[in-house]
This record gives structure tokens, sequence and C-alpha cells, in this order.
């Protein structure tokens, strides 16, 4: 990279007078960085008019992605193909450059990253509508097309997909919407792939399998609109602009009934008090909100306490996801949107407030999300899931809140025999035991590996506890399903931090210490008692740290060997060594 495009980068048309010096800075702390670090083939070395690094291609994710699509265009299986695909795309995690403020890279450079992701993302979903798989992909296909409302070709796929599971009133009402989108807001009209689509579903006519490449090849007949084709009356006029924005940013129809939660184990006291609870008629709603660590099982509570209360709710029980997949949050207008077309926007929103339901939003990042979502009614009841305690939320608005910690050692054995089987889990009870320490006690984590062992009939549990024990965060996952992943979840809600608050997490996770208390933690962060005492009481609301009743506080040791394993951070990660001497 030429010392040009660099200084550009960093600064565009706003160069310093020292910006020459300031680059040779950033050099020097990137390559300080790296050996603290120990990536010591990551050499960053000066050449004439800049600098160049030399890395394999392993170790740099744009580069292992290419290589991957490089492998599904060799593939000839369609499987071997897929599989492909979603190792590459597994490997982009959030929004892109999200933590680099430069507008010369996201004017020049996400552009055509955007691009390269959603024609894979396209390729893999063709792939699976091909398979028969049009079921499984609607979800991501609803976010996609929501998060793209320009491309045509995810439109395409997402009413396809639709009318394939036999949702043919949704499929038609999705072309509707798009067409409306670009009429008002491009004031074009759908491409003739999507006008044959349409009518082939206003006709009732079964839909092949057509590979991308013969879509609107040349000598396509011209676009025909499908309702007049069809001797049908035409449409009514598409909705206003206003009307017709929000039609495509409202999500799917998110609210859906809640299913039992397989191998649900432990927290027999706290689960008790929380149905009395949500069950017990008073004169006002209910609220609970669940928070704790990220994969500690919130969500996994909520649905089992839901199961347990069915009786006590006749008007329903419903789960909302409050996060797209990715993990950013919806919007509280997409929410209520989503809940309005389903009939509801709140817990108690029934006839005469009645008959009663239950209301589970999942995953909530802002107590604002959730505000207009509370019940008013009595006997209505909401449950909130978050990594956030939400005390102002309570505060204001009422409610219980319940903070989850992790599962004894008894219970975690016991969730393991139960997915495990008794006769495979009595045969190696230390080992069993070991594992359960090495998951940090976490469901998610437990669960996870259970999964891994219930695949491998032959693998004996201590092997998978010294397999672990080589790398005990990044093999907490299961391959190809991203949702199933200890770091994926701990980073999701990592990246959710202000940066300087993730910073003080690694530095943090980093520490010899097990405990710390608030002066302490100035030494450590090199800040004032007042400002380290707000950043600690900060990564406790966000579930990354637990207080104790002696104004101490500790990291659960999953977090921290995540928060070892997690590049980033400044250089106030290099003070423990100095806090650690001066402590008592």
């Amino acid at each position: 990279m030429s010392t040009e495009f660099l200084q550009s980068a960093i600064w565009g048309d706003e160069r310093p007078a020292s910006a020459k010096a300031a680059l040779q800075n950033c050099v020097l702390r990137l390559r300080r960085i790296f050996v603290k670090y120990g990536i010591a083939n990551a050499l960053i070395e000066s050449v004439p008019g800049g600098y160049r690094i030399s890395i394999e291609t392993a170790a740099l994710d744009l580069m292992r992605f290419r290589q991957l699509l490089e492998a599904a265009d060799a593939a000839r299986d369609p499987d071997k193909e897929l599989r492909a695909l979603k190792e590459a795309l597994a490997l982009w995690q959030g929004p892109f450059l999200a933590n680099v403020p430069s507008d010369v890279l996201r004017r020049d450079e996400i552009p055509h990253l955007v691009e390269e992701r959603l024609r894979a993302v396209e390729r893999a979903r063709d792939i699976e509508l091909s398979m028969g798989r049009c079921q499984q992909v609607i979800t991501e296909l609803w976010t996609v097309a929501r998060a793209y409302p320009a491309r045509e070709r995810f439109r395409e796929q997402l009413i396809e997909a639709l009318y394939r599971s036999g949702r043919q009133a949704e499929a038609l009402a999705e072309y509707r919407a798009v067409k409306g989108y670009l009429r008002e807001e491009l004031g074009v009209s759908p491409g003739s792939s999507l006008q044959r689509l349409e009518l082939t579903i206003l006709r009732g006519d079964d839909i092949g399998s057509p590979l991308p490449e013969d879509r609107g090849a040349a000598g396509s007949p011209p676009p025909v609109d499908a309702e007049t084709a069809a001797g049908l009356p035409p449409a009514e006029d598409p909705p206003a602009p206003t009307e017709a924005r929000a039609a495509l940013t409202a999500p799917p129809p998110t609210a859906s009934p809640i299913a039992p939660v397989p191998h649900f184990t432990g927290r027999a006291a706290e689960t008790a008090s929380l149905v009395t609870r949500l069950t017990t008629s008073g004169s006002g709603p209910v609220t609970v909100v669940l928070s704790g660590a990220p994969g500690i099982g919130k969500t996994a509570l909520a649905q089992h306490l839901a199961l347990l209360t069915r009786d006590a709710f006749p008007g329903g029980r419903f789960m909302v996801a409050m996060s797209h997949p990715d993990g950013t949050p919806r919007s509280p207008g997409e929410i209520a949107s989503a809940l309005a077309r389903q009939g509801h926007h709140r817990a108690d929103d029934a006839p005469d407030h009645g008959p009663r339901r239950l209301l589970v939003l999942d995953d909530v990042t802002d107590a604002d999300q959730v505000r207009p979502l509370l019940p008013t009614g009595p006997g209505s009841a909401v449950i909130i899931t978050s990594g956030l305690g939400l005390a102002g939320l309570v505060a204001a608005h009422g409610g219980w809140a319940h903070r989850l910690d992790t599962l004894t050692e008894e219970e975690s054995c016991r969730l393991l025999a139960a997915v495990l089987g008794t006769e495979r889990a009595e045969a190696e009870p230390d080992a069993l035991r070991l594992l359960a320490a090495g998951c940090g006690h976490f469901p998610l984590a437990l669960t996870i590996m259970a999964a891994r062992l219930l695949t491998r009939p032959r693998l004996r549990v201590a092997d998978c506890v010294a397999w672990l024990r080589d790398d005990p965060v990044t093999r907490l996952s299961l391959a190809g399903d991203p949702r199933l992943s200890v770091p994926r979840v701990f980073a999701t809600a990592l990246d959710r931090l202000d940066p300087l608050l993730a910073d003080a997490f690694r530095a943090i996770g980093r520490w010899d210490r097990r405990r710390l208390t608030a002066r302490l933690g100035a030494q450590l962060l090199a800040v004032a008692p007042q400002e380290a005492e707000e950043t600690l009481e900060r990564l406790v609301d966000a579930g990354l740290l637990e207080e104790e009743p002696a104004g101490e506080y500790h990291m659960h040791e999953l977090l921290r060997a995540f928060a070892r394993a997690r590049p980033g951070g400044g250089d106030r990660t290099a003070v423990p060594a100095t806090a650690a001497a001066a402590s008592p």
C-alpha cells in the first residue's frame, strides 16, 4: 500500500500537516500489537513509497472468502458447492468495517465488498431453492430482501420460496409490495422475471428451478402485466410512498408460537418463582426481565416459562425476535409493523383486553425497543430477554428483573446426560464433570458439546475434554449453524458495546487476578476511580461482568478465555502488570 493511499484512507482530503509522521506512528503501533499477540508472521515491511505486509491466505477472511468461492465454482456437486458458499458467508460477521471511521473506504471499498457478499448469498439461496429447501430459506430471505429492497433477485427468491411453501397469498402480497416500491421510489416496473413469476403464481402453475443464468436471457419476451394476461381486474393503485416504504421495511410476521425447549434442565427454584409471578392475578400487567451473560440460557428459560404457563394465557403465547440474524437490533417501528400485521401490538391488544396473551420479546438491545409493546391491561404479561439489566425500564414501568447465572455442576451434568443418554454419561462421570467445567457451565456451550458428542458415538467424553482444552472458546461451535457458536454469540454482545467499553472488557479478561475492585480497576484501565467504577457497572449491566456483595467484580471463566483470545483493544491492555504490582 502506498503512503498516499493510506493517508487518504485515514484522513481523506483533510490531512493534518503531520500526516506522514502520524502514519509512521500508526504502523509502529500495529507492529507492537502483532508482537504482543504473537502474530509473528504478519511483519509490516517498509518499502519505497509505502508499506507491505505478507500473510497467508488463511489469515485474512477476505482472501479465505474468495478462495472458498473458487472452491464453490469448481464443485460439481450442489451439496459441496453449498457447503463452500455457507462456509464463505460465515466469515462475514457484523457491519462492514464498523470500527473504521474512513469515508474513503466506505465510498471506494465497501460497495465492492457488499456486492461480492450479496452475489454469494444469491447463489447459495438459488441452490437451496433448487434442492427444494423453500421453508428453510424464507427467514433468511425476508431479512436480506428487507435490507436490500431494490435488489429484485432477493425479492424474486422470497416470492418463489413462499409460493412453493404453500403460501400463495403472502407471495402475491410480496409481489405487490415490491411493485409499489419500484414504481414510487425508482419510477420503474418490476423486471420481466418477476412479472413471469407473478403470472405463474396467479395461474397456479408449478415452479421449476431455473438456474440464475437462465433468467433475463436475451430473447426473453417483453414485460407483461400479469393481472391483464390472466384476465383479472387491475390491482389497486400502489400505496403512497410512505406506505410503500413501511410495507417494505417491515420485517416478516415475527410473533410466532413458542415451541418446547428440548432437554431443559435446572433452574427449578427460579422457574417456580417466575411462574407464580406470571400467573398470579393482579390489578395490573406483569413484566419480567431476564438478563445475564450471552449464552447463559435466557431465551430457553423464557420459552420454558411460556410452556409452563400456557393455561393462564388462552389468547396464546408468542415470541418476537427483537434482533436481526446478524445481531443488529430491529427498530421499534419494524417490530410494531410486524406485530400489527398479525393483529396485535402488545400482549394485551385484543378486543376488550381479552383473552390474555403472553408475549416474549427476545434479545432486546435497548429499553426504547420495548416501551411501545409493554402491556397495560390486567392479567396480560410480557417476558423480556436481554443482555442488559434494563433497570431503568423496570423502574419506570414496573416489573420484576431476574439475572441468570451459570448452571451448577450438578445441573450441567444432568443437561449433558439428558442429551447423551444415561448410559453414556454414567460410563465416564469424571470426564462429564470436566467437560461441564470446560464449558463454563454455560447452557449454550453445554448444548453444543453434547450435540457434538451425540453425532460422534465413538468419541469418548474424555477425548472431547482434551480436544476442547486446546482451544476452549473457538471449538465451542457447531459447523454449519452460526447460531450455535459461543464465540459468535460473545462477539455479537461485545460488538454492541461502545469501543472503549469493549477495550475495558478485553483488558479485564487478560488480567491475572480473578477479582477486581473499582480501585484496582482504575489502575488497570488508567482512569480515575469514579470512571473505573462506572465502566465496571456498565459491563455488569451488559452481562459481561459479575458483581460480588463486597464491592468486588469477577468475570466468568469462559468470557475470560474469550477476552484473551479476542483480537483488538488499545494500549490500555498493557497496564495489568503495573496494576498488579501496585495492588496489595
